[in-house]
């Protein structure tokens, strides 16, 4: 019988799942009166004393449960599936690969209207947009009312107009909104999305390709079906190109295109540049968006209304009615990979839906990472490579700075100051990076020596200034700062180390004269911060962007001509041994910020360690030579891509709980391991306590993935059934990124 009949079916007894941590499913009556049931649709369950939102996974069920002791479903929201078939397979899939419940993972996968029961119809939406006098008239009479001037530019721009989401992350004020409705260029209205056909259109032209572009995008425009791409171009190469002009092929056949980027604060510019070239509908998939508004747009790219869906991870499972391409940019974020609840990759599965819906893959990156570039060097992804950045613009130079024994200040050699002060007085604009927020990682008192530890972390509180106060940064705690040390009383407390606050302090009054703006999660709280800054940025109203990790990914600053990275010392010496490849893809991707454009470009980077032969290899060699290498090495060492490994993570309030909890998971898999896999004894996290929870991890791994699956496939349910299980929080990491 096909997953999805053609035709209702009457039945009996129909099997559920639940979004419940557990593996197993539940058997429920039909209600009197209905005979028919699709798999796939939602129901309304009894579950204990509540009830649930369930789907239905199997029809005309054999029971164990005596028919007398089952309870009848208690509503069928909608009669047929809610996903179309090549989504539950994915699901499926992934419930089987990450051994997750069935039910977790459908639930993850659809809106949360959705899964509170609600109906699988748009609301009303309420959008902004230029009336036919704001289209029509010339932007630069707006020229003395900057906002507006902005706002009207961007609602031209948006087709049927912007959400109060999409205004709040673009940073447009309501006041500016207003002031352009008086004047009859703009006009709120509602729209509810209605099931319809869009029409090709392209409102902006093409730009050249070079000859590289030009291969990549027949390369892509060829494809028969499923076939994976890895699109490898250094910073600047002209990846973003590629993209459109590889969706503009897929959308002038009529089908759909999902595009997923790493991170919410990517999502606007991306929005915007795919809206500038392209004519027809386009929905964003994020965090930003109210539960209206994201049920709007999964539902608009599930009829076929929208042409392009771009969103985050969690985007990878919309269901689209006509797939044609997915791309996947920056394919070597970290961020797609859910760190909590279910735990899977976005990255790996656009791949699997990729085969399923058969439909090209693009995977985008100048730093690609080592799992994906070993498939294209195997031959299983095809490899096409940008080597020249577009344009003009040329390769910036790599300088490399010994800052041992060197006067700093604010952690700012003599020779970086010289060269900040030299790009300042050319009216360019310089970008430091420090990977570290706060004004300084630590208090400690001159003394005695101690320092301000947070007493539900295995960490140190760092200090903040402006206002100030003490954070940390693991477990989110605050707390005032001392006037004095808690061990011997004295009131000589200074800092140690350097952060960005610090940095902005150090570069305010060495440049005055120059405006500095800080990027990091501190100074971008606030909804629509980020953006703004941003487009200050690029209307050269810094001239000094001085920012952790968010400066580093895909953003384009033509005007940046310095780029200087302070310290990424503590780097080098991780227990991760994905700590250099995080590294070497950190240090590309913040290089890749200078000389974008016409202007030369610069990199600078300091460290106290300059003979070490990682940052040798990257400045000399560059990403693609140290890949290589660290590909050699994984091999020789046995490790990932080489080898297949999960995780399994343990923490509770008590040390013995969770200790006794992970050394009887550690036996049960060293019992059930008849497949040739390796078995680590449980040990410490490498931070062993976090949020007041004492926490241990066991590792798995071995050579053949198979093998490892099989194991887990038997572990787990004997996890579940451990007499301490619901004493000790515990979850399951299968490819595990992030080993902290």
């Amino acid at each position: 019988m096909p997953i999805f009949p053609n035709k209702l079916c009457p039945v009996k007894i129909v099997r559920v799942a639940l979004a419940i941590p557990l593996l197993k499913y539940f058997d429920y009556l039909l209600p009197g009166g209905v005979s028919a049931l699709e798999v796939g649709s939602r129901v309304k369950v009894p579950f204990g004393n509540s009830q649930r939102i369930a789907v239905v996974v199997e029809l005309d069920v054999h029971s164990e449960v005596p028919q007398d002791k089952l309870r009848p479903l208690t509503e069928i929201l909608e009669p047929e599936a809610l996903l179309p078939n090549s989504i539950w397979k994915l699901l499926r899939w992934a419930s089987d690969y990450y051994h997750y419940g069935f039910g977790e993972v459908f639930s993850q996968a659809i809106p949360a209207p959705l899964r509170r029961g609600e109906p699988a119809r748009p609301s009303p939406i309420s959008y902004w947009q230029a009336t036919e006098q704001g289209r029509a008239c010339d932007l630069n009479d707006l020229k003395r009312a900057v906002k507006q001037q902005i706002a009207l530019n961007a609602l031209r721009h948006a087709n049927p107009g912007l959400t109060n989401a999409e205004l709040r992350l673009q940073d447009i004020a309501n006041a500016a909104l207003q002031g352009l409705a008086k004047k009859d260029l703009a006009e709120q209205v509602e729209h509810t999305p209605q099931t319809g056909q869009w029409h090709y259109q392209q409102s902006e032209d093409e730009l050249r390709l070079n000859t590289e572009q030009a291969l990549a995008v027949a390369a892509i425009n060829n494809a028969d079906g499923f076939q994976g791409f890895l699109l490898e171009g250094i910073t600047g190469s002209g990846k973003t190109e590629v993209y459109l002009q590889a969706i503009a092929n897929v959308l002038q056949q009529g089908k759909q295109v999902l595009v997923l980027v790493p991170e919410i604060g990517l999502t606007p510019q991306t929005l915007q540049r795919f809206a500038k070239r392209f004519a027809v509908p386009i929905v964003a998939l994020h965090s930003g968006l109210n539960d209206n508004e994201r049920l709007s747009a999964w539902l608009q790219a599930r009829s076929g209304e929208a042409a392009i869906v771009i969103g985050t991870r969690s985007a990878v499972f919309t269901p689209l009615k006509h797939p044609g391409l997915i791309v996947i940019d920056e394919e070597h974020d970290s961020s797609f990979k859910q760190q909590d609840s279910f735990r899977y990759h976005a990255r790996d599965l656009a791949l699997v839906r990729g085969k399923l819906e058969q439909t090209p893959v693009i995977l985008g990156s100048a730093t690609p990472c080592l799992e994906t570039l070993q498939n294209a060097l195997a031959g299983r992804f095809s490899h096409l490579e940008l080597k020249q950045r577009a344009g003009r613009a040329s390769l910036a130079k790599q300088t490399l700075v010994d800052i041992r024994q060197q006067p700093l200040q604010g952690g700012m050699s003599p020779l970086l100051l010289k060269r900040i002060k030299q790009e300042l007085k050319a009216s360019n604009q310089v970008m430091l990076f420090l990977n570290r927020r706060g004004y300084a990682p630590a208090l400690l008192c001159h003394e005695c020596g101690t320092v301000c530890e947070c007493a539900r972390c295995d960490a140190y509180y760092t200090l903040h200034q402006n206002p100030s106060y003490l954070a940390c940064h693991h477990c989110g705690s605050q707390r005032p700062v001392p006037h004095q040390c808690e061990s011997c009383g004295s009131t000589n407390l200074v800092t140690t180390g350097l952060g960005t606050e610090q940095v902005q302090d150090t570069l305010e009054q060495l440049f005055p004269d120059y405006p500095v703006a800080r990027i990091d999660r501190d100074s971008t709280r606030r909804k629509g911060s980020l953006e703004a800054l941003l487009d200050k940025i690029n209307q050269q109203k810094y001239s000094i962007l001085l920012g952790t990790q968010m400066l580093a990914k895909g953003h384009h600053f033509p005007k940046v001509t310095l780029v200087a990275l302070l310290d990424i010392d503590h780097a080098l010496f991780s227990s991760d041994f994905r700590a250099a490849e995080k590294l070497a893809q950190l240090y590309v991707q913040v290089a890749g910020r200078a000389g974008r454009a016409e202007l030369a470009g610069e990199v600078m980077l300091q460290s106290h360690h300059p003979e070490h032969e990682l940052l040798q290899d990257l400045v000399n060699n560059g990403y693609q030579h140290f890949a290589r290498f660290a590909l050699n090495e994984r091999q020789q060492t046995q490790l990932p891509p080489f080898n297949y490994q999960a995780l399994l993570r343990f923490e509770a309030p008590q040390a013995n709980a969770v200790n006794a909890f992970a050394e009887q998971c550690y036996q049960q898999a060293l019992q059930l391991n008849q497949f040739g896999c390796w078995v680590f004894p449980a040990t410490e996290a490498p931070q062993p306590r976090r949020a007041g929870k004492y926490r241990m991890q066991l590792l798995l791994q071995a050579e053949q993935r198979r093998a490892l699956h099989q194991l887990l496939a038997r572990l787990r349910p004997q996890i579940d059934q451990l007499p301490s299980a619901n004493r000790v929080r515990w979850s399951l990491d299968v490819d595990p990124q992030d080993m902290l």
